[in-house]
């Protein structure tokens, strides 16, 4: 496990040229400790070099390797939020690694996606069931995500039946993101969806990120892993959010 983990970590910085140590912290769902313990291993191989507040490729060059799919509890995460979907539905996907492999979990379904997440977008092109709606703006390559106000503007014009969303950090104030260019698109898909749905891990809990953009109460489904610490399972029930966990040692 430990060294596909860091073979993907260096797949994941050759790919984007560089990345910082809490996107890489996010990324593969591990502790800072464990991140600084993986990149210390990269360093040995010369490919990799650290800069301030992180690390990029030693050629300065991005190249095309593998995007490190996400597995184990967020495999999970995403199969069993994909259970709320029929067909017919108009489902956003948000951006982030989690949200990912939700369109493995739908294939088999007549869906619209719309989507600012561009591994969300490759991946549903294999599927011609799958309707796919692009939001317009500008391409954030260290996300793969496109962004923007433009992109708000028009996704707040959507008629979404289930919002799928992602996150940096979730506390008792609400739901947060470390990125000011997805604010507002993540705002606009929680304000405009019929049932929106967070996925995140259950480590994420408590965590604080930068901008809050949905308190807890605006999700009616949250799915996350067994690290949930109990105080927040209190407080879903107590709002009466569909709670779901899956174990967080999926497979």
């Amino acid at each position: 496990m430990k060294t596909k983990r860091i073979s993907d970590m260096e797949a994941y910085i050759l790919n984007r040229g560089s990345a910082t140590m809490e996107e890489l912290r996010d990324a593969f769902d591990v502790s800072m400790n464990t991140v600084r313990r993986d990149v210390a291993e990269l360093l040995k191989s010369g490919n990799i070099q650290k800069v301030y507040g992180g690390v990029r490729s030693a050629t300065q060059t991005a190249v095309q390797a593998a995007y490190p799919k996400p597995g184990g509890a967020k495999r999970a995460i995403c199969f069993e939020a994909a259970k709320l979907v029929k067909d017919g539905d108009i489902v956003f996907i948000d951006s982030g690694t989690t949200t990912v492999q939700i369109i493995e979990a739908i294939k088999d379904r007549n869906v619209t996606v719309i989507t600012n997440n561009i591994q969300v977008m490759t991946k549903a092109l294999d599927y011609e069931n799958i309707r796919i709606i692009m939001l317009p703006g500008e391409v954030h390559r260290k996300t793969l995500s496109v962004t923007g106000e433009d992109s708000a503007e028009y996704l707040s014009h959507m008629n979404t039946t289930i919002a799928f969303m992602a996150a940096t950090g979730a506390s008792m104030t609400g739901v947060a993101n470390s990125s000011p260019l997805e604010y507002s698109i993540k705002k606009a898909a929680v304000a405009h969806a019929e049932r929106a749905v967070l996925l995140v891990s259950g480590s994420k809990f408590g965590t604080a990120s930068l901008l809050i953009y949905a308190g807890l109460d605006k999700f009616q489904t949250v799915v996350t892993d067994s690290r949930i610490p109990p105080a927040y399972r209190q407080r879903l029930k107590e709002l009466h959010i569909d709670l779901r966990i899956v174990d967080a040692e999926a497979e």
